[in-house]
């Protein structure tokens, strides 16, 4: 597609180099294999034995995510109904690498890509219960931590609306015609300027590429904190219409406790214009397979 991305890293990390940065911070790792499990916007990734996952900044604007992680994640220890990766080993900017970086312990599991209806479905109760119970948590110690509060502005359709149709122009000749006219036929449904702001702590971007499955494809691991923040409960509820089939949100719901309309229509919303932006960037990269998933995510999002 061109031009300069919001995802372009600014510095990028080989595996050799991360060997070198952790050995010389952490020498007890140092004997460890290292492998690089990938990247996304913001970091890194690498696979330290089968025991660690350490992840490295690729852009300034991800540091302060990383510090924030780290004086967060332990709070939350006593919220979680679904696996997440704890903070372990704090890695400190150098002369080598200029940025701080984590080491977490390694939550096993796979991504659920291609993944049946029928087998997304037994994962309704399990992710409104873990939704609930990050919900609860008290809002001003997660502001102490450093967390920031609504920075995307999540409430305001109208800059949602405007962004999406720029984001379809981008992918459309990666659509088909049928696809391409059911998510503009939604865009002009929007009609709404924005909705009453709810403050919640949030995980922030919960999609496919920040959860885990086991083999019987339930969800058992939840990833990538680094998007934590204080907003609207609608932007994780979002799963409920990217990840759910139809007719296992009314149970995702019921479970997690009940939400209005508003909600619900700006979990939609966000269901379709997280894909949107991961079909964007996986067009730039040329990854197939995760084209396919973003538009089987933003086509169920759009399904009743």
């Amino acid at each position: 597609m061109g031009g300069t991305n919001v995802w372009d890293a600014e510095w990028e990390v080989n595996e050799e180099e991360a060997r070198m940065l952790i050995g010389r911070q952490f020498p007890q790792l140092s004997s460890k294999q290292v492998k690089r499990m990938g990247w996304g916007w913001d970091n890194t990734v690498f696979l330290i034995g089968d025991e660690y996952v350490f992840r490295f900044p690729r852009r300034t604007i991800a540091v302060g995510s990383i510090r924030m992680e780290g004086k967060l994640l332990p709070k939350l220890e006593a919220y979680m109904t679904i696996p997440y990766p704890k903070p372990l080993f704090y890695g400190e900017a150098s002369d080598e690498y200029p940025a701080p970086f984590l080491g977490y312990a390694h939550v096993p599991g796979d991504f659920p890509i291609g993944l049946t209806e029928e087998r997304r479905a037994l994962s309704a109760e399990t992710l409104a219960k873990f939704l609930r119970r990050l919900h609860e948590f008290p809002v001003q110690a997660a502001l102490k931590c450093g967390v920031q509060q609504d920075h995307r502005n999540l409430t305001d359709i109208t800059s949602r609306k405007v962004k999406m149709e720029g984001f379809l122009t981008k992918v459309v000749e990666h659509l088909s015609p049928e696809e391409s006219g059911v998510i503009e036929a939604y865009i002009s449904t929007l009609q709404k300027d924005r909705v009453e702001a709810v403050n919640a702590l949030l995980h922030g971007d919960l999609h496919f590429k920040n959860m885990l499955v086991n083999e019987n494809g339930i969800v058992s691991g939840i990833i990538d904190w680094g998007d934590l923040n204080v907003g609207h409960p609608a932007c994780d509820l979002s799963v409920a219409y990217s990840f759910l089939p139809p007719y296992a949100r009314g149970l995702f719901f019921e479970t997690y406790g009940g939400a209005d309309e508003e909600t619900k229509l700006l979990a939609r919303l966000i269901a379709v214009y997280i894909p949107m932006l991961i079909l964007m960037q996986a067009v730039d990269d040329r990854n197939e397979a995760i084209a396919s998933e973003a538009k089987s995510n933003i086509m169920r999002a759009l399904s009743d």
